[in-house]
This record gives structure tokens, C-alpha cells and sequence, in this order.
């Protein structure tokens, strides 16, 4: 019969010393039999599933809402028009946006093709000031109608910005499955639901009633 320490020992090789030393540290496991750092592992491996649903409805959400603009402005073919291309920066290193829906149009026929192609950082960007007089001045409030009313246009774009900013760095560290345990993660799932919930309510509370971090977020590794 394996013992726990040799269990544990199994494990922890199997992940590697180096990837445990993160949560051991954490946990202040002791060596020997202490679980207390797989335990975190579990705990932050199954709350990064759990933020995967709740990502997933606000990244669809989000774009298709920006869709929704681009369409207004520049018509239903708007991943070939001309004037949103020269819209979008083409640096010539680092992110490229102008390059990145050029990779996403290829060989599709309909916007609705392209949309699910384009990196998330296309969409994000989108919120930046550079599009305010083409997009947001128009059409900001009618795509996301439950935005704070009080603020400006500018402002609103740049929380849902930064907003987005959080959630990529949280959606890339649980695709390369790094540790989420250290971030304010309720405050993440309120952005998340929040991003949500200015494009609709309904749809808010529909992902909240199937979501499972709460729970996770309760009971703690």
C-alpha cells in the first residue's frame, strides 16, 4: 500500500519541484506527508475550469457587442471595408490589429466567421481612444445600455478597457495553467459578470445561476 508521503512525493515529481515550490510556499507545506500544497493545486485548478464558462459567455458577449457597432458603422461586411482596416494600428513590431483581422478574414465569407478568430487583444483594443470619434461617441451606450450614465463616454471606454486588461491576464494564466490562487479572484468574477451585465442583465443572471466559482471561492482549498 502507498503511503501518503510517498503519494505526495509521486505527485509533486510528476508536476515537477520547481511548479509545487509556488504552492508549497503558499501553503507553508512541510515535507513529508502535509497535503496542504496539493490541496491548493486541486483547488486552484479546479477554480480555473470554473472561470472558464463565466470567461467564455463575457469574451462572446463583449465581441459580438463591438460587432454590433462596427456593423452600424461600417456595414455588415465590415472585416472588408477599407476604412475600419485603416482604422486599426499596424506597428511594426508587437501586437498587430490591422494584421490580425487580415489573418482572421482569410478565407471566411461572413463577419460572423472572422469575429471568433480574432485574438481577444483585438477586441480589447478596440477600446482605446482612437476609435472614440468613428465608434464610441455614437454607439457606446447603445451597445452596452446599462453603462453608468454619470460618466463620459471616454471614461466608460477606459474602465472597459481595463477591465479587459484584468480578465486577459487572468484567461491567459489559466491557459498556460499557471497559479490564480494569489489574485482577488471575486473581484475578478465581478468584472466578468459586470462586463456582462452592461450589454445585458438577463444574460448576467443566466451565467451567474450556472457559474460555480462562488461556490468555489466559499469553501477555499
Amino acid at each position: 500500500m502507498t503511503s501518503t508521503k510517498e503519494q505526495i512525493q509521486a505527485i509533486r515529481t510528476a508536476l515537477t519541484p520547481a511548479r509545487m515550490s509556488t504552492y508549497e510556499k503558499a501553503a507553508n507545506s512541510r515535507e513529508g506527508d502535509d497535503p496542504s500544497a496539493l490541496n491548493l493545486y486541486v483547488w486552484n485548478a479546479q477554480l480555473s475550469g470554473a472561470f472558464m464558462a463565466p470567461l467564455h459567455i463575457c469574451e462572446v458577449v463583449v465581441r459580438n457587442a463591438i460587432s454590433d457597432a462596427l456593423e452600424e458603422k461600417y456595414g455588415q461586411r465590415w472585416p472588408w471595408s477599407s476604412g475600419f482596416e485603416q482604422s486599426l494600428p499596424s506597428p511594426p513590431v508587437g501586437y498587430n490589429p490591422r494584421q490580425d483581422l487580415f489573418n482572421a478574414r482569410r478565407g471566411a465569407h461572413t463577419a460572423g466567421k472572422v469575429i471568433p478568430e480574432l485574438k481577444f487583444a483585438f477586441w480589447q483594443r478596440m477600446f482605446t481612444r482612437r476609435h472614440d470619434h468613428r465608434l464610441w461617441n455614437a454607439h457606446l451606450t447603445r451597445i452596452l445600455p446599462v453603462l453608468d450614465a454619470t460618466k463620459s463616454v471616454q471614461e466608460l471606454r477606459q474602465d472597459l478597457y481595463e477591465d479587459l486588461e484584468a480578465i486577459r491576464r487572468l484567461r491567459n494564466r489559466i491557459a498556460h495553467h499557471e497559479p490564480i490562487f494569489n489574485r482577488n479572484l471575486a473581484e475578478d468574477f465581478e468584472r466578468i459578470s459586470r462586463l456582462i451585465a452592461y450589454r445585458s442583465t438577463i444574460t448576467a443572471n443566466w451565467m451567474e445561476a450556472h457559474q460555480q466559482v462562488r461556490a468555489l471561492l466559499a469553501t477555499g482549498p
